[in-house]
């Protein structure tokens, strides 16, 4: 009888054991496919897009705006004294200042934007007067300016028309590494020949190079 009895156990015990096998697992949830809602830290602005205004101060403490500047081209050079693909432009080659030389006289007006959040006024005047500048260095170290075009790394370039739109946005040239010696394209000096030539702009938009910009966390 006690065999009987085990047995019977034994059964039910198995019959559990292969119910509990056969019961249906639900699916690990899968990570969500959908993309983030938060905004890109990176938004490239449209170019030909109504250029942001601003009003910002320089390393001397006088305040610059935009609208100052009305009815004249406008190259706004996103800067940063410690970059090395700023100071590539700034050394044996003096890319900037050549270029803010070269169409001083053509109704065109060049401004460098240090957007880091940890520079100084002071760094910003010592820079230029070092390197004899031709133009201010404005401090947006707050980052505001910086945000509204969607400037990404330094330099960044941006080339306003005269009727106060963005012709062109991107790099200063097609040799990020400066290595070419041959085949050397600088976009900004393409862009400012047109636009004083009264043509349209043909390159409207390129891959900015550099430093990522610093923006106070």
């Amino acid at each position: 009888m006690k065999n009987k009895s085990f047995a019977i156990l034994a059964v039910l015990a198995l019959s559990v054991v292969v119910l509990t096998g056969c019961e249906r697992k639900e699916p690990l949830e899968e990570p969500s496919r959908e993309p983030s809602k938060e905004p890109s830290k990176e938004i490239e602005p449209e170019v030909a897009r109504k250029a942001p205004g601003f009003t910002i101060k320089a390393f001397d403490g006088k305040t610059i705006s935009l609208s100052d500047f009305k009815g004249k081209i406008v190259v706004l050079e996103w800067f940063n004294y410690e970059c090395p693909f700023v100071l590539r432009h700034y050394g044996k080659t003096t890319t900037m200042i050549d270029l803010a030389n070269k169409y001083t006289d053509k109704n065109v007006v060049w401004l460098a934007i240090n957007s880091t959040s940890n520079a100084t006024p002071e760094a910003n005047m010592e820079f230029a007067q070092n390197r004899k500048l031709p133009y201010p260095i404005l401090d947006d170290t707050s980052g505001t300016v910086a945000r509204a075009y969607g400037a990404q790394t330094t330099p960044h370039m941006f080339v306003i028309d005269t009727k106060g739109s963005i012709a062109y946005q991107g790099a200063i040239d097609n040799d990020e590494r400066g290595r070419k010696r041959k085949g050397v394209i600088n976009y900004v000096d393409k862009a400012l020949a047109e636009l004083t030539g009264g043509k349209e702009v043909s390159t409207t938009d390129t891959m900015p190079y550099g430093c990522i910009v610093k923006f106070t966390k």
